[in-house]
């Protein structure tokens, strides 16, 4: 939804640029990716349904916060507040989901669950951007409220609580934190690249910081015993592939929905609610196809609809590179590469989450998915800040998106050509 209404929070405070306002984005995600593990293990140790709705409590408490942002400062403090909520609800709302169904039912259960996001991603852009349209962008936070709360109440009643393990998991606050700030510094040192508020030098140290921190977070997580991530899960060959082909659909994936917003408002002429009317054909494709190889991928493994998936989403990105011109025309020029763009995520992204936990222990449920959602959120960003990058300026035309496009195309490629050696076939029943 903050995708469709980012030009008109933009507009709602004046002499901020489109680099600093990404950060409304960019900082929700960067905490979101970085809270996201320690979340999954809080969950397995102290209790799934207890870390659910205390995630759900803070969410809404900070969607209210946002909605009254008076400056973009405090704006962006209640974002963070906000995905450090999301962060807890998610790794243990799919745990609960995992520890819900058998292996065998596993597969199609991730996929309804990655379908019910999709459905929010069809209505959310459409919806948010009548009502920000209308009522202002406070409400693409306060439309939270109502919702959330059912939510709680709902979740209270019926969420059963899972055993939880004796021993607890610590959470690695250096390690979080050396996390926040190597993704931060990059995001950060991508936005600004071309900004004249910066020198070269104050990009080399942004950049010199991030990859500093982020090479002391990989040797720190070997050297303590109890790491944000536990490497030990990538000695998973295909939890490995699915976690790299994760971090580049997601950049992707946020390139291709931010530029769908840019062109259309920019180039088109679209009004905001026309914009979300316009792309909400895609995300409502996601639903059928996240169904649908769900319930195959049970018999024939999760490879042959991610590399596949992958490789309509490529093409999707060479439509939009070869078809849309500077005139609008919506059915002829826009909707057939919406419609592949819809196919290909539905057969990637619930195929993606539900590959990376396939053949996981229960105990490793919320950690094991969750460093797979905050692989795709670090993703998130980096697409937000190469888009806000090669986008976030005026006057753009048709020739602005070839970069964005080409991008895209590549890395539906590289996504293709990493998960060729997932394997999540099931196995043979051996006979006694």
């Amino acid at each position: 939804m903050l995708f469709a209404g980012f030009q008109t929070i933009k507009a709602g405070f004046p002499g901020t640029s489109a680099a600093d306002m990404s950060w409304v984005l960019n900082a929700y995600t960067v905490v979101y990716a970085a809270m996201l593990i320690p979340a999954g293990g809080l969950a397995d140790s102290h209790g799934r349904k207890r870390v659910f709705l205390l995630g759900v409590t803070l969410f809404l408490a900070a969607s209210a916060a946002c909605g009254m942002a008076g400056t973009v400062g405090w704006l962006i403090a209640a974002r963070v507040a906000q995905a450090v909520g999301a962060a807890m609800l998610t790794p243990a709302s799919l745990s609960i989901l995992l520890d819900a169904f058998p292996l065998s039912k596993r597969a199609v259960a991730v996929s309804l669950w990655g379908a019910v996001s999709a459905l929010a991603a069809a209505v959310g852009p459409s919806l948010g951007s009548f009502v920000i349209d209308m009522l202002g962008w406070q409400w693409a936070f306060y439309l939270n409220l109502p919702l959330g709360a059912i939510s709680l109440w709902r979740g209270a009643e019926l969420l059963k609580e899972a055993k939880r393990p004796e021993n607890r998991r610590a959470v690695d606050g250096l390690g979080m934190a050396l996390l926040i700030v190597g993704v931060g510094a990059l995001a950060l040192c991508i936005v600004q690249l071309q900004s004249p508020n910066w020198s070269a030098g104050e990009l080399r140290a942004a950049a010199s910081l991030s990859a500093i921190t982020l090479v002391g977070f990989v040797v720190w997580a070997h050297a303590t015993p109890a790491p944000l991530v536990d490497f030990r899960l990538f000695q998973n060959r295909t939890y490995t592939y699915v976690n790299l082909a994760t971090l580049a659909f997601g950049i992707a994936f946020s390139m291709m929905f931010f530029a769908f917003f840019f062109y259309t408002t920019e180039v088109w002429h679209y009004t905001l609610p026309q914009a979300g009317l316009a792309i909400t054909p895609g995300p409502l494709l996601v639903i059928p196809f996240a169904v649908l190889s769900g319930r195959l991928a049970g018999r024939f493994g999760h490879r042959p609809f991610l590399v596949g998936g992958a490789l309509v989403y490529a093409l999707s990105g060479l439509w939009f590179l070869l078809v849309p011109g500077a005139q609008p025309a919506y059915l002829s020029q826009w909707l057939p590469g919406l419609l592949l763009s819809g196919m290909g995520v539905g057969l990637v992204l619930p195929s993606l989450s539900a590959a990376a936990v396939n053949r996981l222990p229960a105990a490793q449920y919320a950690v094991g998915s969750a460093i797979n959602q905050a692989t795709r959120q670090i993703g998130s960003v980096m697409g937000v800040a190469i888009t806000v990058l090669l986008l976030g300026h005026t006057g753009l035309t048709h020739g602005s998106f070839v970069p964005v496009y080409i991008c895209h195309v590549a890395l539906a490629l590289l996504t293709a050509l990493l998960c060729w050696p997932v394997n999540t076939r099931p196995q043979p029943a051996h006979k006694p």
